[in-house]
């Protein structure tokens, strides 16, 4: 199991349009994000559901955990102890 913060700057340009009023994270950012927060390559997100949104100035806790003894990953996006977004991952496997 490990755990990774990401940062969700107020700043950021996507809360401009997305959306007016109501500013809120796009799914797929916040997805990249959590790619990114796992740093390796991935060959498909088999599974992700978003349970709240993501507003400006969070501070998320990504924790992946292993799926038994094959390659599949699960992870957790949280912020104050509320499930943001859960999902599993199949990392890139090298081959010949």
């Amino acid at each position: 199991m490990r755990t990774e913060r990401i940062d969700i700057p107020a700043a950021h340009p996507v809360f401009a349009g997305h959306f007016p009023g109501r500013p809120l994270l796009p799914g797929s950012l916040l997805l990249d994000l959590i790619l990114e927060a796992w740093g390796t390559p991935v060959a498909r997100v088999a599974s992700v559901k978003f349970h709240r949104p993501v507003l400006p100035g969070m501070a998320l806790s990504v924790t992946f955990t292993p799926v038994g003894e094959g390659p599949a990953v699960r992870f957790r996006c949280e912020c104050g102890g509320e499930t943001l977004c859960a999902g599993t991952l199949l990392p890139h496997l090298a081959g010949p």
